[in-house]
């Protein structure tokens, strides 16, 4: 079996030219130099304009853009706030400045000159992402003052308003996402199982990234991990933010529902990773079932939404939500002994 190539492309941002003229001047300004080139992010999933200006001097910069009436405006103002009080030496691009123009929000940002692990998860990829992680989350373990200071949200209540959607599914609130039939049956289990997470991370009192995908990891040609869009850091346990993260490359899979034999799949089957999953540190007295618990809870999260497309979002993110669905529920089933 080959690896896929690092995240294809998801989205369809606005491009430079199509960026209002005083916010390109603006930017400019910012640079001290006339813009001469500018390559727009390929992956992600908002419509935002994201990529790398270069300046006539050579200076580089990585922009996210928005208009101001956009939900997009609020996230970037949180991610600047955050990443502005993340510890020194966390591997996070440092933001270097915010600005409002022509009706839009900017925010400044080093370049990292990086690429997304590949899919299904590399070997060796995987190892040095698990290894920067691991860092990250001794350092959160305790939080910063500055960034306790931005009163993060707690993953408890974020999984009671939004994540949790099985029990809604039971009551009917929420259509029954198409599931193949064996599973179909396992709704009553699945209710259970994700109850059970927002007791779980109450109990955390560290920090974590909150959305810790393959495709918000970036690894440099020096070998090291950058982690990047900090927008949802909350209070909660590292062992959620190890599973969103494992979560990515498996859902990278050709069929993440059979296991896939090759060259790489030491790490792409399921079993293989609840290996990789109980080794990790950020693990460590986690309960018994936190993976079944999390599987279960982000299965029916991803698949649910996976039914519409946001304003602030591109119309490739159903598709990811629905590969990530099936990837998680396919995950847990493996581990239940459901056939």
């Amino acid at each position: 079996m080959t690896s896929s190539p690092p995240y294809p492309t998801t989205t369809r941002r606005p491009g430079w030219s199509e960026l209002p003229v005083g916010l390109r001047a603006a930017l400019a300004d910012r640079l001290g130099a006339p813009v001469v080139g500018a390559s727009a992010a390929a992956d992600g999933f908002t419509r935002g304009f994201a990529g790398v200006l270069t300046a006539a001097d050579g200076g580089r910069v990585f922009v996210k853009a928005a208009p101001g009436n956009s939900h997009l405006t609020d996230w970037y103002a949180r991610e600047a706030a955050v990443l502005d009080r993340l510890p020194p030496g966390l591997p996070a691009p440092r933001p270097r400045w915010t600005l409002h123009e022509a009706g839009w929000f900017a925010l400044g940002l080093d370049v990292v000159d990086g690429l997304p692990p590949r899919r299904p998860w590399d070997p060796a990829e995987l190892a040095t992402t698990l290894a920067t992680y691991a860092d990250v989350a001794a350092v959160l373990a305790t939080p910063p003052a500055d960034l306790a200071a931005l009163d993060p949200p707690h993953l408890a209540d974020l999984a009671r308003d939004d994540i949790l959607r099985w029990g809604d599914v039971a009551a009917g609130r929420e259509p029954l996402p198409a599931l193949p039939t064996h599973l179909g049956r396992r709704l009553p289990e699945l209710v259970a199982l994700e109850s059970r997470l927002p007791a779980y991370a109450a109990a955390a009192t560290g920090l974590i990234h909150g959305d810790l995908r393959p495709d918000n990891v970036l690894l440099d040609a020096h070998g090291r991990v950058w982690l990047c869009d900090w927008t949802w850091l909350c209070h909660g346990p590292a062992w959620f933010d190890l599973v969103t993260l494992l979560l990515g490359g498996y859902a990278g899979s050709p069929d993440p529902l059979v296991p896939v034999d090759g060259l790489n799949a030491v790490v792409t089957a399921a079993d293989r990773l609840d290996a990789v999953f109980a080794a990790h540190p950020a693990a460590a007295g986690a309960p018994p079932d936190a993976l079944d618990v999390t599987l279960a809870a982000l299965a029916g999260y991803f698949l649910t939404t996976a039914s519409a497309t946001p304003p602030t979002a591109t119309a490739h993110l159903p598709a990811h939500q629905r590969r990530s669905g099936e990837a998680a529920l396919a995950w847990l089933a493996r581990r239940q002994g459901w056939t």
